[in-house]
C-alpha cells in the first residue's frame, strides 16, 4: 500500500455501504421517508436508528453528526444506520408527511423506524437521539426497550425540555445501557445539570465532553461521538480510523 492510496477522513468523506432508500408507514398512516447505509462487506455487527434534532429549528436526517455517522459507520466499525426524517421534515431524500407533533406524535415515527429493523433481520439497534431525538426516545423508547428489541441508547445534547418528570423516572431501573453525551458548553443542558437532572435514574450514564457545544461542530467532536457510538454498539471498534485505503 503506498500514501497515495490512502485518504485522510475528513468532514465530507462518504465511505463505500450498501445505501437502500425506505418508506416507513406509521400507525396512524403517515409514510415517512428514510435511508439505510448497511456495510458492503459482510452482514452488521450492530445497528443504529438515529433520531434527529428539532424539526422548527432545521433538524433533518442528515444533521451533520447523522450525516456522517451514515457515511463511516457502516465501513469503520459493521454497523448499520438507519435515518429518517419526522413527520413534516424534508430533506433531499424527501418529505415526511404529516404535522409536527412537538415530541409526542413522533413516538409513532419511532415506533415504526425500529419495526423496519426487526423485519430486515438486523441486529437488534441502539437508538441514538440528538437534541430533540432524545426527548422522543426518553417520552416513547421504553415499551421497545420493555420487550427486547433495542439493545441501548445514545442521548446527544439532551436538552431535557419536553421530557417530564414521570417520563423520566419511569427509565429508572432500565436493564440496557443509556449513555448521555453532554457538551460542556451546551446551550440547554450542561454535564454539572445534566447529572443533578438524571439522579432519578442512576442507570443512566452522564460522560461530559469537555468544550464541546450543543451542535457538536468540528471534526473533533465528531469523531468523539462517532467512536462513543462505535465502542457501545461494537465494543473494540473504537477509535475509528482517521485515515482510510480506498484502494482496499
Amino acid at each position: 500500500m503506498t500514501d497515495a492510496a490512502v485518504d485522510e477522513i475528513r468532514s465530507s468523506t462518504v465511505l463505500p455501504a450498501r445505501r437502500t432508500e425506505f418508506e416507513l408507514v406509521t400507525d396512524d398512516h403517515l409514510t415517512l421517508v428514510g435511508e439505510l447505509a448497511e456495510p458492503l462487506d459482510g452482514p452488521a455487527r450492530g445497528t443504529i436508528v438515529t433520531l434527529h434534532p428539532l424539526p422548527t429549528a432545521h433538524g433533518f436526517m442528515d444533521s451533520h453528526v447523522l450525516k456522517k455517522a451514515a457515511a463511516r459507520l457502516p465501513a469503520l466499525a459493521g454497523i448499520a444506520v438507519s435515518r429518517f426524517n419526522f413527520r413534516s421534515v424534508t430533506s433531499p431524500r424527501g418529505t415526511s408527511e404529516g404535522s409536527f407533533g412537538d415530541g409526542e406524535s413522533e413516538g409513532f415515527d419511532l415506533r415504526a423506524a425500529v419495526q423496519d429493523i426487526e423485519a430486515r433481520g438486523l441486529p437488534k439497534p441502539w437508538l441514538v437521539g440528538w437534541s430533540f431525538g432524545t426527548e422522543v426516545i426518553l417520552k416513547h423508547a421504553l415499551e421497545h426497550v420493555e420487550r427486547g428489541a433495542v439493545a441501548g441508547v445514545v442521548l446527544l445534547s439532551p436538552p431535557l425540555r419536553r421530557t417530564t418528570d414521570e417520563e423520566l423516572v419511569r427509565w429508572r431501573g432500565v436493564t440496557v445501557p443509556v449513555v448521555a453525551l453532554v457538551p460542556e458548553f451546551d446551550d440547554f443542558l450542561r454535564p454539572d445539570a445534566a447529572v443533578a437532572q438524571f439522579a432519578a435514574v442512576p442507570e443512566v450514564q452522564v460522560v461530559p465532553v469537555a468544550g464541546a457545544k450543543h451542535l457538536w461542530v468540528g471534526e473533533k467532536y465528531v469523531r468523539i461521538v462517532l467512536d462513543a457510538i462505535a465502542d457501545l454498539v461494537v465494543p473494540g471498534s473504537a477509535p475509528l480510523p482517521t485515515e482510510w485505503d480506498h484502494t482496499a
